[in-house]
């Protein structure tokens, strides 16, 4: 079993190095209905599996002055104190397949949407830039507070389904800054934004006894090689190719989870 979990781990170490972001949306499904771990141990593993992964590549991005760093301080005032609220909220539904359940819809619903996302983004900057370059400054006098709000929708999905602070990110982020993001600096800020949040949510389910830490090291072991992989592969591999591919899992994934 150590080795399948590795082969998970390197399964989805090479997507994430592939397509950058939205790869990591397919190990918590890959938990709950391959290898049978419960929904909410899958989540809590899966959010210490990006925050020890996603930390590599902020100190990556910070060292060549990549993220914008406002944009992360409005994302972290809406994200954190979320996540933290639906933590708290999530620890007093004590019935367990009630919790269970809710997990399992939660993350069915957050699949599916990340799959749109990863097929908008061309959609979606273009109606941004409209709005930003027609709108006589007043799209920009709202970024703030859109973004804030942004940040609280990613804590919530994030502590609830480990899901969305990829694809639903960056495209949230696309959304708000069509002209300030280009590709490094969405990135960039994508990655250094879900670092704290993926910590302060996987702090909040390793209290709650829902993190497995042999599962999370043989996740690890096969994913570090399996980004390496996937990196050298991304500048050979059309996204154009691999984007289809990746949404259509996540739908069947995520309408496995509504539907079981």
């Amino acid at each position: 079993m150590d080795l399948l979990h590795a082969a998970s781990g390197l399964l989805v170490g090479v997507l994430v190095g592939l397509t950058g972001v939205g790869g990591g949306s397919l190990m918590a499904p890959i938990l709950i209905l391959l290898l049978g771990v419960a929904p909410t141990t899958a989540v809590g593993t899966d959010l210490w599996f990006a925050a020890i992964t996603k930390s590599f590549g902020g100190a990556v991005h910070h060292a060549y002055g990549e993220p914008d760093w406002q944009v992360v301080r409005r994302l972290a005032m809406g994200s954190l104190p979320a996540s933290a609220l639906t933590l708290y909220i999530i620890s007093q539904a004590h019935i367990g397949p009630l919790k269970q359940g809710l997990v399992m819809e939660a993350l069915g619903v957050v699949l599916i949407l990340t799959a749109i996302a990863t097929m908008s983004w061309n959609l979606v900057r273009g109606a941004a830039l409209r709005l930003e370059t027609g709108g006589g400054g007043r799209y920009r006098r709202l970024q703030p507070g859109l973004t804030v709000v942004a940040g609280a929708v990613l804590g919530i999905t994030v502590s609830m389904t480990s899901v969305g602070a990829g694809a639903l990110g960056a495209t949230m982020l696309l959304a708000l800054y069509p002209l300030r993001m280009n590709p490094a600096r969405l990135v960039g800020t994508d990655i250094v934004h879900a670092v704290p949040l993926t910590i302060v949510a996987g702090l909040g389910h390793f209290w709650l006894g829902n993190v497995n830490f042999p599962l999370l090291g043989s996740l690890l072991v096969g994913s570090i090689p399996g980004i390496l992989v996937g990196s050298f592969l991304a500048t050979r591999v059309s996204g154009n190719i691999i984007r289809p591919v990746l949404a259509s899992v996540l739908v069947a994934s995520g309408l496995k989870m509504l539907l079981t």
